[in-house]
Order: C-alpha cells, then sequence, then structure tokens
C-alpha cells in the first residue's frame, strides 16, 4: 500500500467515524468536529483518487466536502452575527 492508498484510507476511517457518530447519537453532524472529520477525509479520499481516478467516487467526495464546507461556513457565519 502506498502512502496515498493509506491516506485514502484514512479518510475513509474519518467519514465513517463522523457518520456512525451522527447516526448513534454520540456526535451532531452540524456542530465542528464532525463537519472537519467528513471534510478532512473527504479531502484525503480525493487527494488518492487524484492518482487512481474514478469519476463517481470523486463527485460523490466532492459533494460530501462541499455539504461539509456549507455547514462550517454557516457556522462560522451564526458565530459572527452573534458575537
Amino acid at each position: 500500500m502506498t502512502f496515498i492508498d493509506a491516506a485514502g484510507v484514512f479518510g475513509v476511517l474519518m467519514v465513517i467515524v463522523a457518520y456512525a457518530g451522527a447516526t448513534t447519537g454520540k456526535m451532531d453532524a452540524t456542530r465542528p468536529p464532525a463537519l472537519l472529520l467528513n471534510l478532512i477525509g473527504s479531502v484525503l479520499i480525493l487527494w488518492s483518487l487524484a492518482y487512481e481516478f474514478n469519476l463517481s467516487a470523486v463527485l460523490m467526495e466532492g459533494a460530501w466536502a462541499l455539504v461539509a464546507i456549507v455547514g462550517l461556513v454557516r457556522l462560522g457565519l451564526k458565530r459572527m452575527r452573534r458575537g
């Protein structure tokens, strides 16, 4: 397994931890920890896909990362309005 493959596998584990945490009630999917796990995990997967391209996987991970970014931006804007 190459370093890039390992990074992609680690990214998958990060996304799974975030999803499992959200579905079991251990993690709030709308809070920074889950959003960051999803974002970083997706970016690692996308990085590995840059070396072994798969269009459907790139689209899925790109969408997953975009959703996480939107969630983080919304949280940031909400904090700015309060502060």
